[in-house]
């Protein structure tokens, strides 16, 4: 996996937190456009299609970027809410390529990264790309081989260190990986997915 930044858009649909969808107080006329605008462009990071495939979500989104539509599957503590797992992959028709964001909680030893693993492929060490307050990211391109690979594994897991050395398996499921990418890649060709940018200095 090299590095390959997602676009922001899709790690803002990944990460969006519920209360950032929490009533606000009745705006001022002064305030009106920017809200005005403020809502429109929440309206676009909403998904429009959803469809899940096993233990994977794909949904695709309104606005027009290079990639319109992502699998996702998010292991969440019931008791606490709290996700301590995301994986998610996009697929950019223009390029013919995979992306894979893995979220992971705060806490963890950045300079140690994670790897990902099932029982049919295994990663180098990833480096972390960027923490949030919601957690730290993996974000990555993601080759047809890798993707092959993870699509025969019938488990997988993220292994973690935290800051005060303990390792961690956080294990995500396969069922459905497969039928959820190529449910993936169609929609994303359907829905165009804008065309690749130019090389630098042209």
């Amino acid at each position: 996996m090299t590095s390959f930044r997602i676009p922001a858009i899709l790690a803002a649909a990944l990460l969006a937190s519920p209360l950032a969808l929490a009533a606000k107080p009745a705006p001022q006329p002064a305030q009106q456009d920017a809200q005005q605008q403020a809502a429109q462009a929440n309206k676009a990071a909403q998904p429009t299609d959803v469809k899940d495939y096993g233990d994977w979500t794909v949904r695709c989104f309104p606005a027009n970027k290079m990639a319109p539509c992502q699998m996702v599957q998010l292991r969440i503590v019931e008791k606490t809410k709290q996700r301590i797992l995301g994986v998610l992959v996009a697929y950019l028709p223009a390029r013919d390529a995979n992306l894979m964001e893995i979220s992971v909680p705060l806490g963890v030893a950045l300079q140690n990264g994670l790897v990902l693993s099932s029982d049919t492929y295994k990663s180098g060490v990833l480096k972390f790309t960027r923490c949030d307050q919601q957690g730290c990211y993996v974000e990555g391109a993601v080759g047809n081989d890798v993707m092959g690979s993870l699509g025969r594994a019938t488990k997988a897991q993220v292994q973690i260190i935290s800051m005060n050395g303990k390792r961690y398996n956080l294990v995500f499921s396969m069922k459905g990986f497969n039928e959820a990418h190529h449910a993936l890649v169609d929609l994303a060709k359907q829905k165009g997915g804008g065309a690749a940018p130019a090389p630098a200095g042209q």
